[in-house]
């Protein structure tokens, strides 16, 4: 079998990528060794999602006499929790094979790995055939990563796969890292029952986020009840008996902690190995593969795109990425993507939007700053919701209005964040934010009500 494309994974970069050249008319096929779709769909973004709602609604419910309803005893289902998001996955998996049938893209199931310029040999299962294709795009992601001396082995020392299908909840878990992942399953562990422990290495949780941010969700959290230990590592688990006993380093010196289960949530590794990188001598470093600004390794035909790349490991940069590849390949002359201009979203309870420098890196960088933070406590559409918890922060250049970046923490942030990424894009000052009217009541006014707040304009602080 000859194709102009062949794409190696169908996670988020992977099928776009293919979906963008079916419809620039080329000939392509995609290899899949699981459910289309990849990790995202069938794994991380989508199922995680359907979770964190269920764990919302149950929020809701313990607090429906807030709404003047009233419920008596609701409880947790857990099982059920996890069937729900098992189904929400399986039906997203089936669209992108709709999809794949829609723009007439060959599906070859099996596990592809790079045998000579141009040719793949796909294994399923022992039944092996090689493939052929003028472009080769490697999408094929990245997975949990292990500890050293801290290994996962599936029941007590989980990973985030493991933890989206456990058959009971635990009464207790210790959360290794409080990134996206860690800090998404902090929340819907402990909304649910779960007594939760979150040990960060760094000093704050979501580090990579602005300090305002993890001040505030350090706050709600410990509100809700879950133990935050920053500035400390995991250095052992005992799995012997029942439980863990899980020793922790922290400035304070070694604490012991007991729990049922251990998430190892510190980060990802990339599925590079096997892929035949090593045949073609094509360039990685640091476990990710070498490309230009278009994408195309060392080796001419053949290309990568998402995690395994240098890029923010997000679903939506593998997307962008695998439409700029095959847009360049087909000769379309794309833009190469603008990495400073990539939103970020957490999505516990409540959610972390944000996008371009912190306070802290556009003072290193030397400029005077406009900043402006409207809390949605001072939100008439959060007060109606009951949504009161969180902020808008914004930052601004104060010699040109370039707005520099945005923060946001509250219900349904991640749904307003591309506000500012649009606006971003089009170099749209401080000023032109004000004269846009946003409509009231809703949560998007306080980010007009931040910028004025930013430019001593700020009508309802």
């Amino acid at each position: 079998m000859k194709y102009d494309i062949l794409v190696i994974g169908s996670g988020p970069g992977g099928y776009v990528a293919a979906i963008r050249a079916s419809q620039l008319g080329k000939k392509v096929a995609i290899v899949e060794k699981a459910e289309l779709g990849g990790i995202c769909l069938n794994w991380g973004c989508i199922p995680t999602k359907a979770l964190l709602k269920s764990a919302q609604v149950f929020e809701y419910t313990k607090h429906a006499a807030d709404y003047g309803i009233n419920l008596t005893n609701p409880k947790v289902d857990f099982v059920g929790m996890v069937s729900r998001s098992r189904g929400v996955a399986n039906n997203m998996s089936k669209g992108i094979e709709f999809l794949m049938k829609k723009n007439k893209i060959t599906v070859i199931t099996g596990y592809g790995t790079l045998k000579a310029k141009g040719k793949v040999e796909v294994d399923n299962d022992g039944k092996k055939e090689m493939v052929e294709a003028d472009h080769i795009i490697l999408a094929t992601g990245a997975r949990s990563r292990n500890l050293p001396g801290i290994e996962q082995d599936g029941k007590k020392i989980i990973g985030y796969r493991e933890a989206m299908v456990l058959d009971k909840q635990p009464k207790s878990m210790v959360v290794i890292g409080s990134g996206a992942i860690g800090i998404e399953f902090a929340y819907f562990y402990a909304a649910t029952g779960t007594e939760v422990t979150v040990v960060e290495y760094m000093d704050r949780i979501v580090p990579v986020e602005d300090s305002d941010i993890s001040r505030e969700l350090t706050k709600i959290y410990k509100k809700k009840g879950i133990k935050i230990m920053t500035s400390s590592a995991v250095k052992s688990v005992d799995t012997k008996g029942a439980g863990c006993k899980v020793t922790v380093e922290t400035k304070k010196g070694l604490e012991e902690i007991k729990c049922d289960i251990v998430l190892s949530a510190a980060g990802i590794e990339t599925n590079i190995e096997n892929i035949g990188l090593e045949t073609l001598g094509i360039k990685t470093e640091k476990g990710k593969v070498l490309v230009d600004e278009f994408y195309k390794t060392n080796i001419d035909g053949v290309y990568a795109i998402g995690d395994i790349t240098a890029g923010p490991a997000l679903a939506h940069v593998a997307s962008a990425e695998g439409i700029i590849c095959v847009e360049q390949i087909a000769g379309e002359k794309p833009e190469p993507l603008d990495y400073g201009n990539i939103p970020g979203c957490t999505y516990c309870i409540p959610e972390i939007a944000s996008v371009g420098l912190t306070e802290e890196q556009a003072k290193e960088k030397g400029y005077e700053l406009k900043v402006g933070k409207f809390p949605f406590s001072a939100s008439g559409k959060a007060s109606a919701a009951g949504t009161k918890e969180g902020f808008v922060k914004v930052i601004f250049d104060a010699k040109y209005g370039e707005w520099l970046g945005a923060h946001f923490i509250g219900v349904g942030v991640t749904d307003m964040i591309a506000e500012a990424v649009v606006a971003r894009k089009l170099e749209t000052t401080g000023h032109e934010i004000l004269k846009s009217v946003h409509p009231h009541p809703t949560m998007s006014e306080a980010v007009m009500e931040a910028v004025a707040q930013a430019y001593d304009e700020c009508i309802h602080l």
